[in-house]
């Protein structure tokens, strides 16, 4: 899909501090003209990444780099091409539509998801759902629950993940959601090797392939490439790390970048060549063995 001049314009309305906060990014402090983060670009502990919202300008004390929403999501992603970042963007942020949307300018805020319930996964709707993408209920329900929320004064239940700052990922057939705040999922018991996935099901479908894993590694599922600058420290803790990111080019970038900041790394894609990812070769049609002509 080809960008037009026009289309790059109008990705540069779209307010820095809302696609910050739609990537898991809450600012540190804030005022009616600026916001201060803790940098999406690098590590850092004290908040040096100042957006004006003003202007809708970013600038990184820390690098001495700065510039508009384009830029910013071309670092966050490696040094991605101009499409890739308006491709993310229109990902991202899905009601600023590059070819339906008019003013870029106005921005409605999003609603807030309520967490009613948190229960053991047992309804047997979400039961199927697992089942139908063969994941082993059982080994799922050790590490997911069933969440009972509401959005929009509507009610819906769905798997969920909790990550570590105590948001949920949530999954059903029909709803792919997450409760703020956003942040990686961390499974430890202290082991030396530690598996990263991107997603819950990818992480759900390694414990169905491999079931004994869990007697030897630690897991972090990202539940955001934007999290990969961000779970770097708890990866150096490890004197191994099994990468099993998708297949596409977000995920592809992702490894890269953690190949190359990270040398206790291992790149695991070629388990699941051909496929997105490891649901994909989960829920896979066996493969036919072709007859030998005599």
């Amino acid at each position: 899909m080809g960008f037009s001049k026009m289309q790059c314009d109008k990705a540069r309305e779209i307010p820095i501090t809302e696609f910050l906060k739609r990537s898991g990014f809450s600012a540190v402090k804030e005022n009616q003209n600026s916001a201060w983060y803790l940098s999406p670009i690098r590590n850092e502990t004290e908040a040096s990444f100042k957006v004006s919202k003003v202007l809708n300008q970013w600038y990184d004390h820390g690098i001495g780099k700065g510039g508009n929403i384009i830029d910013l999501v071309i670092e966050m992603n490696n040094g991605c091409s101009v499409s890739e970042a308006l491709s993310i963007l229109d990902k991202n942020i899905p009601f600023f539509s590059f070819q339906q949307q008019e003013n870029f300018a106005v921005l409605k805020s999003e609603p807030k998801i309520r967490i009613d319930k948190v229960l053991p996964v047992r309804h047997p709707a979400l039961v199927r759902y697992l089942t139908r993408r063969n994941i082993n209920v059982e080994t799922a329900a050790r590490y997911a629950k069933e969440i009972h929320y509401s959005l929009n004064d509507k009610r819906y239940f769905a798997i969920g993940l909790e990550n570590i700052s105590g948001g949920w990922e949530l999954r059903n057939p029909y709803y792919k959601n997450a409760s703020a705040p956003k942040d990686y999922s961390f499974f430890s018991r202290s082991k030396k090797l530690l598996s990263i996935t991107e997603g819950m099901f990818d992480f759900f479908s390694l414990l169905t392939l491999y079931p004994g894993l869990p007697h030897k590694s630690d897991f972090l599922i990202l539940n955001s490439v934007s999290f990969v600058s961000r779970i770097q420290k708890v990866a150096l803790s490890y004197s191994k790390v099994s990468l099993y990111l998708d297949n596409d080019l977000a995920g592809k970038r992702a490894t890269k970048q953690l190949m190359t900041d990270l040398s206790n790394c291992v790149d695991m894609s070629a388990l699941y060549k051909g496929k997105k990812d490891l649901n994909g070769l989960l829920t896979a049609p066996p493969q036919r063995q072709r007859r030998s002509v005599r």
